[in-house]
């Protein structure tokens, strides 16, 4: 499949106020494409676009909201007269906690955003991005493939998300089009720092091995997305560390899906990860608002 230089071209990214939305945006900015930020925070969106520059602007929407994201497509391509590129970016995540434990609105509400949030923002654009022949990027996660205790419908999601893009990408070639499936690590995003702050959730990225754990700046995976879609690559993944793991994950998971029912620290740790809230709190509280 062809290059896809993204000069004059111009890309939606939602989750786009903060942490690799933004990243990413500047990085496209940078190589020249027009720029749309969409996030729920209205005032953070259109000051972070204010700070790209006059090729970039931002709207409040929510991407659970069908009427909302078709709305911003329209405004997008009424301002900039097209549109050729859209990331799928926005998520939340969890307070860590069993199935049993967690709240079911907040399990509901993750399933929402990180799945059919991002179906509902690529669906809004897809007519745009077929006439384009343009490309898509849908935010996964690490999560897509390694084991989700204590995150489960995280980790339900990003992996519904590894098969909405790989199902993407099959049915765009005829188009001329493309998709990717962006999966990362431990990125210093407002995810990993609230969502691994509490003590069960610290001692339950230590039993990680020690170099899958090491944190990458936002900048790098935006810098990964903007090169992925200008190769229009399948896969995005960083850190690269995590590839070997991504081909191997049919051999592997097994093994380590059993560590995790014999590992008396894991089983320690998921022990105190199964008390539920006294008081739980609203499921806006309970949630992080994430970029990746």
């Amino acid at each position: 499949m062809n290059t896809f230089p993204v000069t004059d071209k111009v890309a939606l990214i939602t989750g786009g106020a903060r942490g690799i939305g933004l990243a990413t945006a500047r990085d496209l900015y940078e190589r020249g494409a027009h720029i749309v930020l969409v996030d729920l925070d209205a005032v953070a969106t259109a000051q972070a676009a204010s700070e790209l520059g006059g090729r970039a602007i931002g709207f409040g929407a929510d991407v659970t909201d069908v009427d909302a994201m078709h709305d911003v497509v329209a405004q997008a391509v009424q301002r900039f007269g097209r549109l050729d590129i859209v990331v799928a970016n926005a998520g939340i995540a969890p307070k860590p906690q069993t199935v049993e434990s967690m709240d079911p609105e907040t399990f509901a509400r993750v399933i929402d955003v990180n799945l059919l949030g991002v179906y509902k923002t690529v669906h809004a654009a897809l007519p745009h991005i077929i006439a384009n022949k343009g490309h898509v990027v849908v935010v996964a996660s690490v999560y897509a493939f390694v084991n989700g205790v204590i995150l489960a419908p995280y980790a339900m999601a990003k992996a519904g998300v590894e098969q909405f893009g790989r199902a993407l990408r099959g049915e765009l070639a005829q188009h001329g089009a493309s998709a990717s499936v962006a999966y990362f690590g431990f990125i210093d995003t407002v995810m990993v720092r609230e969502g691994f702050a509490s003590p069960v959730a610290q001692r339950f990225e230590a039993t990680f091995p020690g170099f899958l754990r090491k944190r990458l700046v936002p900048a790098a995976a935006g810098k990964a997305i903007a090169a992925g879609i200008e190769r229009r690559a399948p896969r995005i993944i960083a850190p690269k560390r995590w590839t070997v793991y991504s081909v191997l994950r049919g051999v592997l998971n097994p093994l380590l899906d059993v560590r995790t029912e014999r590992d008396a620290t894991i089983q320690g740790v998921l022990r105190d990860a199964n008390v539920k809230d006294v008081s739980p709190a609203p499921v806006a509280v309970a949630l992080h608002e994430v970029n990746a």
